[in-house]
This record gives structure tokens, sequence and C-alpha cells, in this order.
């Protein structure tokens, strides 16, 4: 623009010098023209302050919402919202807004250079650093005194001249005086050395934590510039949608039994992990199943070519590649209620809606929430569930000599449960840990409580009935077990025993089975159930009895 006024006032000094007034005329309405609207309609660069108020978190990744609010003058404008974290996918980026103006476009950058998004933790710590410094100077400042008054004190010991005698008095008062201030000085100087000892201690500390958050919240962080063009001055509102790596979240359920004869209690909770350098603080959390990680492209098959193996001798080249691959296990926001005392404290769970989209499910959070960006995930409440349950033993004396309690509950698949971790507390005890698996489970989904002792179990070989002979060209070995269950509760149990027979691999192997005591036998598996009710004192007991015929020049494992 500056060249072309530059240019109009070189036509104007022309047509004055020239003669010619008719163009000159129109030349000063040009002129004119150029000086009034032109810089109306200049690009001008605008820097907006935008807050994170909306995120979407997926099982890998997450989507961030950003609003902000500017105004802006007429003409083209480039705002430029800046402090954003550079692990941004800049391909997901979609801007949209309010107000009468025109989105020409927007365009994504690094800045290598900006400081002015640096988090509030971060100029704490070295607002606190630069406290614990000053304090080591001073003290050392307070040290070097002592050692230079040290230094003049040894320095004039020698008291009087050479022909001036002092009496016992006054070397006793010097001497005192000495002793005295030499005492002062080293026990100044020991306090002074041990409290810059522990104020290095918390510098140290400092640091590492400083250096912790700095490799998070990177500095070179990014910028989106969005261009806009507004007729006339005007304050405009913008919605910056973007997704960023390094973030997402998975399930940790907690299930709590009273006792067998109480309902089962269903946690449903999300650790919600990132590590993008972004703060979001008391923002709407939405909870999301999908993962844009995985794509959503149907795969194409490409035809399937059979031919003979024809041996080829060649050299071996290459190399293998191994491939790591690492998961980021990378506090919860504390949330107060004030209720009435005889109330029960309410949960974050109270306040999550469940929606069931047409390929996923959203868990929105009803209350602000905040999780910072870290390497400790934040444990978010999703839901809370009361089961019907059927509270079982189950036992495998051959492996355990000691019964499990089991709660099983049916209609599970209505909780949009996910593969994860489940903390069991019965009792109010911490029982253990187990796992959830939503995919291996069909109908009844079985819940380990821990270990019973008042169940008592023995396994033991009945020697009169193994044997070991051989007949013609074969060895045949006859093997009992007798398997024996106690209840000394005072109350009487449901107990699925389990135990198993072999199973032959080899045409010349047979595995005859005798006996099985009533036991429900997969012949797939070899697996044998025993379903019984035992009642308080009672025992029960099972024997299980089969052969194995094998070739006497041939030898077993495994058996």
């Amino acid at each position: 623009m500056n060249f072309l006024l530059m240019g109009l006032w070189n036509l104007y000094d022309l047509c004055i010098l020239t003669g010619k007034r008719n163009a000159m005329k129109s030349l000063i309405v040009i002129l004119i023209f150029a000086m009034l609207v032109i810089p109306a309609f200049s690009q001008q660069e605008k820097q907006a302050d935008s807050k994170i108020t909306r995120v979407t978190v997926f099982m890998n990744r997450a989507q961030v919402t950003r609003d902000t609010r500017v105004r802006i003058d007429p003409g083209k404008t480039e705002v430029i919202i800046s402090g954003l974290t550079a692990q941004l996918d800049q391909q997901s980026i979609q801007v949209s807004g309010k107000g009468n103006f025109i989105l020409l476009g927007i365009n994504y950058r690094q800045n290598y250079l900006s400081e002015s998004n640096k988090p509030r933790r971060i100029r704490v710590l070295e607002d606190s650093l630069a406290w614990y410094k000053r304090q080591v100077a001073q003290e050392q400042l307070q040290r070097d005194l002592l050692n230079k008054e040290e230094q003049m004190l040894i320095s004039n010991q020698k008291v009087g001249g050479a022909n001036h005698n002092l009496s016992v008095n006054e070397l006793r008062a010097m001497s005192d005086f000495f002793r005295t201030r030499f005492t002062e000085i080293g026990t100044n100087r020991l306090k002074s050395d041990d409290k810059v000892a522990k104020l290095n201690a918390h510098i140290a500390r400092l640091n590492q934590q400083l250096q912790e958050l700095t490799n998070l919240l990177s500095r070179n962080t990014g910028e989106i510039v969005v261009s806009v063009f507004a007729e006339s001055a005007i304050t405009i509102d913008l919605e910056l949608n973007y997704v960023v790596y390094n973030a997402g979240w998975y399930p940790l359920y907690d299930v709590r039994a009273i006792n067998t004869r109480s309902p089962l209690q269903l946690g449903y909770k999300a650790n919600v992990f990132q590590g993008t350098g972004e703060e979001w603080e008391n923002v709407k959390l939405k909870l999301s199943t999908a993962n844009p990680a995985q794509g959503g492209v149907k795969p194409e098959m490409h035809p399937w070519y059979i031919d003979f193996y024809q041996p080829v001798a060649r050299a071996m080249q290459g190399r293998a590649a191994g491939v790591a691959v690492s998961k980021a296990q990378p506090e919860a926001a504390a949330v107060e209620f004030d209720v009435a005392e005889e109330l029960p404290a309410q949960r974050i769970a109270d306040y999550v809606q469940t929606v069931q989209t047409s390929l996923n499910t959203e868990f929105e959070i009803g209350l602000p929430y905040t999780v910072v960006s870290g390497t400790r995930p934040t444990l978010v409440d999703i839901q809370s569930h009361q089961l019907n349950a059927v509270y079982t033993y189950g036992a495998v004396p051959k492996l355990d000599s000691e019964a499990f309690l089991l709660a099983k509950t049916t209609g599970w698949e209505a909780l949009n449960l996910l593969p994860g971790v489940v903390n069991v507390f019965f009792e109010g005890t911490f029982v253990g840990k187990s796992f959830i698996d939503p995919n291996a489970v069909k109908d009844t989904l079985a819940v380990s409580l821990g270990r019973d002792k008042r169940i008592v179990l023995k396994r033991e070989q009945v020697k009169d009935f193994t044997t070991r002979r051989t007949v013609g060209a074969n060895v045949r070995e006859t093997q009992a077990w007798e398997i024996s269950v106690r209840n000394t509760r005072n109350e009487p149990v449901k107990i699925a025993l389990e135990d198993q027979l072999p199973i032959s691999k080899n045409s010349q192997i047979e595995v005859t089975v005798i006996d099985v005591a009533g036991a429900q036998y997969n012949k797939e598996t070899g697996k044998l159930v025993w379903d019984m009710t035992l009642q308080p004192n009672e025992t029960k007991k099972v024997v299980i009895k089969y052969e194995v015929r094998y070739p006497k020049d041939k030898q077993i494992s495994g058996l």
C-alpha cells in the first residue's frame, strides 16, 4: 500500500509540472480514496487469549475445544491464538465462529521463541527456586563474614608490646574473650552449613520437579492463525477444535461385596492421562470408547496365490528389526460437596450421563474437571452399579489346596464394560486384583473375591489302585485320585470342584476312563467338574480312576 501511495504522489507532481489540470483532479480523487479506503482494508495481526472449555478423551488421543473472543478492526485480520501444545495433529484443526465476519482460512505454525504461555506451576516453582537460592547466597555471605572475623582474631592474638606485662586478670579476660568468640564463630558456621545443606536439598528437589514439568510443558508451543475479514469493527467469537497426542484413558474397576447375601457393587472408573503440556483446568470432560489411532477404513482382500515350494539357495540378507511398544500409564481433582450431615457423600459418578452413539459409548461428566499434564493419571468415577449376584465357591485341588469365593452375575452386557484391572473388596477388606475381559466372558461374569480357608480341600493318590504293569508289548498304568471337600462354615455352601484327565496326542497312547464319580466330563479338554452343595461340617469325597496304555519301549512326558 505504501508503494501505491508513493506512486500516486509522483503522478500528482508530474501533473502539476505538465499543467494537466483535469488529470490532476482525477488523481486527487484517487489519492483521497487510497488514503481513506485502503488503510481500512489493510491486513493486520491480533493476539487473542483462549481458554480450554471442553475435552473429549478417547482411548488414545483427545479432542480439545478452545473458545476465544477478540475485537477486530475493518479489513483483513490474522487472529493469532498461541500457547498451544506442540503435540497437535495439524490435520484435525477445525475453526468455527459467531459474528458478522468472513472466515478466510487457518494456518498452524510453531513458535520456538514465545514464553508467554509459561504455566502457573512452572512460574511458582521458578519463584520458589529463586527464593531458596537467595537464602543460600545470604548464608554464604554470613559464612564469609565469620571466616574473615576468625582470621582477624587469629592475626591479633598478640596482646600488648614486648615490654608490656599483663596482669593475670587481663590475660584471663582476653583468653575468655577469644575462647568465647571462637566458639560462637564455630557454632554459627556449623548452623550455617546445616542450613545451606537443607536449602540445597530443597533446590535439588525443585530443580528435579521443574525439569520434569519443563519436559512435559515444552516451550516450543504451537500457534493457530485464523484469517478473517470484516467490513466494520466487531467483536467475534471463535471456537477451535483439534486432536492431541499423548492423551487417553483406560478403565479401572472396583468390585465390592459386603457379604455373601448382599448385592455386588461395581464401580466403573477411568484413569485419564495427558502429557500434552496444556492445562485442562475446570473443563467439561467427556470420555469416549472410540480410538482414532486405529483408523476406520475397512481392509480390502487381495488374491491369495498358492504354489509348490521351490527352495532357492541364496545368502541370507537383511536383519530383523524389533519394535518396542511403550504404554503411558503415566492425582484426581478434588471435588467438595456441601451436603447435609445425615446424607451420604455424593460421587462424580452421580453426575455422569452415558450416551450410546452409533459406533461408540460416551460418558459425559456433569461437573467441571481438572486433568493436569504429567505422568500421573487422574482418576474419574464414571458409573456405579448394583448387581444381583450368586455367590459360589470354586476349587482346583490339583493346583491349589484352597477354595475361592466367586460372585457370578448376569446382565453385564448393558454396562458397556471394557477390558481392565479390577480391585476386589470383600467385607470391607482389599482382597486383591483381578481382570475383566468382556470379550472372553459369555453369559455369566464371574469375579473372584479371594480365598476361604474354612473350605478344607485334600487331593491324595489312592495307592491301592495305582499300578504299573507290562502286558505284551505295552505298558498299562492305572491311577486313582481321591478328592475330599469339607465345609467348616456354619452355613451351607455351593462349590464347583475341578480336576482333569490326561488327553492323548499320539495314536500309540491310549487313555481309558474308568470312573469319574459323576463329574461333568469334557472329552476335548479332559476337564472334570462336580457341582456340590455342602451342609455345615459336611465332608464329601470323589475318586477318579483312569488307565494309560503305551508301548513299553517309550516314555511318556507329562503323566
